[in-house]
């Protein structure tokens, strides 16, 4: 049972990736799934959720109008897409799920988590 990010790499500022979370040994019908991001010597932040229950979404207002998070049905997998990205933005972005599907951007709910993707912005 765990989650499988993709999608991180290197990006000059203004630029867009999409991260990818799947479930591997277990489905997310009707989870919540967050994601966060750490920088090193810091704590991890979370970005966004999408209780793909209700379809409810949150994000940090710090991302707000950039990045979209979003699943083709209830099943995953999740998405991510970071638009006008900047240096600010680089982290590791983990995903993590909810099986109450209630969604927060508090860590504390969650339980299963992925071993994160390295998101690296450039000037």
């Amino acid at each position: 049972v765990q989650l499988v990010e993709s999608g991180g790499g290197l990006v000059q500022a203004g630029g867009s990736l999409t991260l990818s979370c799947a479930a591997s040994g277990f489905t997310f019908n009707g989870h919540a799934i967050g994601w966060f991001r750490q920088v090193p010597g810091k704590e991890r932040e979370g970005v966004s959720f999408l209780s793909l229950g209700d379809g409810s979404s949150r994000y940090a207002d710090s991302v707000k109008g950039r990045f979209t998070i979003s699943s083709d049905n209830r099943k995953g997998p999740v998405y991510l897409r970071m638009s006008n990205l900047r240096l600010e933005d680089t982290a590791i972005y983990y995903c993590a799920s909810d099986p109450t599907g209630w969604g927060t951007l508090n860590e504390d709910n969650y339980y299963t988590w992925g071993r994160g993707t390295q998101v690296t912005v450039t000037s």
